[in-house]
């Protein structure tokens, strides 16, 4: 298989695996936020279909996005505030690259037992504690 072919196996896989997992945390009923509302997350959003149907809402730093909506999916873009308030079960960091010092400034969604989830380069659930971070699947 040549390496471009190789390439597109891998995206399709990604989705594949990033909507069995959305699609079962839904089935159990359990709530779903995305972090941030950078470029390459919308894009992982419109290619793989996902809109409201399991994304809430989404949280940036910046005030210049809150208010608005992430384009194609319409997804509502809110200050970081409203996941303290909402304690959902699941936050999606969609700037994947920025992992660590997103689950840094956010690990208190561990005190109701919320969980990180990384898309890229494969899904990977994340639970915080005050003093480490497990990678539980």
């Amino acid at each position: 298989m040549k390496p471009i072919s190789q390439f597109g196996e891998k995206v399709k896989e990604t989705k594949r695996k990033l909507l069995s997992f959305l699609l079962a945390a839904k089935a159990e009923g359990k709530t779903i936020v995305g972090y941030g509302a950078p470029a390459k997350g919308n894009t992982l959003l419109n290619y793989c279909g996902i809109g409201t149907d399991f994304i809430d809402y989404t949280v940036d730093l910046n005030p210049h996005k809150q208010g608005l909506y992430l384009p194609g999916t319409h997804i509502p873009i809110l200050n970081p505030d409203k996941i303290k308030e909402t304690k959902p079960d699941y936050v999606l960091i969609l700037p994947w690259n920025l992992k660590e010092e997103i689950i840094e400034q956010m690990t208190f969604i561990g005190e109701w037992g919320g969980q990180f989830v990384v898309p890229i380069p494969e899904v990977k659930i994340y639970q915080s504690t005050a003093q480490k971070l497990m990678l539980i699947a």
